[in-house]
């Protein structure tokens, strides 16, 4: 059963910077071979996509404030997030792109606020 659990929230003034860490259960192969994302949920609005990278190879993309990562050995993506802004606000998860449903873990809170 694949599994990926969130991590590296919290409470950050505006402007701070915060990383998040996603481990995933499934085989390493198959992790390999995944197209892996972020996704936000902000209160009283939809799940969004935040950041995607393909599969591969270990690697990272950087867009506008955000950069995702990932490290295939350890079978773990990451999203450091910079300038963060109260609107960046909600529950982070990874999950595959596109997602799955049986995959959502319990995500991990971001607040922003001074």
């Amino acid at each position: 059963q694949v599994q990926f659990v969130e991590s590296g929230g919290g409470l950050v003034q505006p402007g701070g910077s915060l990383r998040l860490s996603c481990a995933a259960s499934t085989s390493r192969r198959i992790f390999n071979l995944a197209v892996m994302g972020w996704y936000r949920q902000a209160p009283g609005k939809e799940r969004e996509l935040v950041a995607s990278i393909t599969g591969g190879r270990s690697q990272n993309y950087t867009m506008g404030r955000f950069t995702i990562s990932r490290d295939n050995a350890k079978k773990a993506v990451y999203l450091q997030m910079n300038s963060l802004k109260p609107e960046d606000t909600a529950v982070y998860y990874c999950n595959q792109v596109p997602a799955v449903r049986e995959y959502w873990g319990q995500g991990t809170q971001v607040t922003v606020s001074s």
